[in-house]
């Protein structure tokens, strides 16, 4: 049987009358249609350049290829390395399929709907996952802008995914078994100018202490800074230890605002993310960030396509 040419299969469809359903099936399958070549040379072109990734010298020759990759020896150190040497997406393989895979990333889709997408396992699809997403959301601003609002997050603490607790198992959407935040909840700090740059940081357990704000805030905010947040005592102390200009709103007593003293900007961002995480039905605390990065990465929109995703994160740290 003779196989059809593309200029048939593009009559053919043209003189089908396609439904909704069929236009979306569609679509998902064009998208995931990717030639491995595309894929390799992306990697290659977001490698071009590099120097050693054991001992930094640009001094390099070429020594064959491995799984589609062009290899490299170190004329200091005697190594060899590929383009992917000491990323995230090292000994990956099914390069073919990264690309529809990064859609998935792109749409937000849970695991088993990626895995049903691409062809994938599940378990495949969970660690590309973490491979992936931690290796573009490297792509976040070195310096924030004059005006910064920053403000915390608290999620119960989650061990999904654990063989080995460490506390008694509880049902899903369970309780602490204190009133208030503690050390039961896992705190993500956000920062957030005006601009709309946002960054994002896990600092453990309990209440954001002085020394986290320190540790995650100081080497981001310019000098002529004005920080703003809630009434919590760390920010005050914070500000005046580190010597940056600070405005408190007093949520507490109802003052949402006082002109452009409010902290409603990261607050939106919360919202967001919160209603975002819903569809992921719970998030293990180890891989909070992960999640807390991937929507920091959809929520700026500077990363759009799987190609851009891809370059950001087969690039080295």
């Amino acid at each position: 049987m003779r196989s059809l040419t593309i200029d048939e299969v593009f009559a053919k469809l043209s003189a089908v009358q396609l439904s909704a359903s069929d236009l979306i099936r569609l679509r998902e399958w064009i998208a995931g249609l990717a030639h491995p070549a595309e894929c390799i040379a992306l990697i290659e072109q977001a490698a071009r350049g590099r120097p050693c990734p054991r001992c930094g010298c640009g001094r390099v020759h070429r020594c064959g290829q491995a799984s589609g990759l062009q290899r490299f020896r170190c004329l200091a150190c005697g190594r060899s390395y590929n383009a992917l040497t000491g990323t995230p997406l090292a000994r990956l393989r099914k390069k073919e399929l990264w690309l529809p895979y990064l859609q998935c990333v792109l749409e937000s889709r849970t695991v088993r709907d990626a895995a049903r997408v691409t062809g994938v396992h599940r378990t495949t699809s969970f660690r590309w996952r973490h491979r992936f997403v931690p290796g573009a959301m490297r792509d976040r601003p070195a310096m924030l802008a004059t005006i910064v609002e920053a403000d915390e997050t608290y999620r119960l603490e989650s061990q999904k995914g654990s063989r080995n607790l460490t506390r008694p198992p509880r049902k899903r959407g369970g309780v602490a078994s204190r009133r208030g935040i503690n050390g039961e909840h896992d705190c993500l700090l956000i920062a957030r100018d005006r601009s709309g740059q946002t960054l994002d940081f896990h600092t453990g357990r309990g209440q954001v202490t002085v020394a986290q704000l320190h540790a995650c805030l100081k080497p981001v905010l310019p000098a002529d800074v004005l920080l703003i947040s809630d009434g919590a005592v760390a920010y005050r102390r914070f500000a005046e230890q580190a010597g940056v200009t600070h405005e408190a709103v007093n949520v507490k007593a109802g003052i949402r605002a006082r002109g452009a003293i409010h902290i409603q900007n990261v607050n939106g961002w919360h919202s967001r993310f919160r209603s975002w995480l819903v569809r992921f039905r719970g998030v293990a605390s180890r891989y909070l960030i992960n999640y807390s990065g991937w929507q920091r990465l959809l929520d700026a929109r500077r990363l759009t396509t799987p190609a851009h995703l891809l370059c950001a994160a087969a690039r080295l740290g």
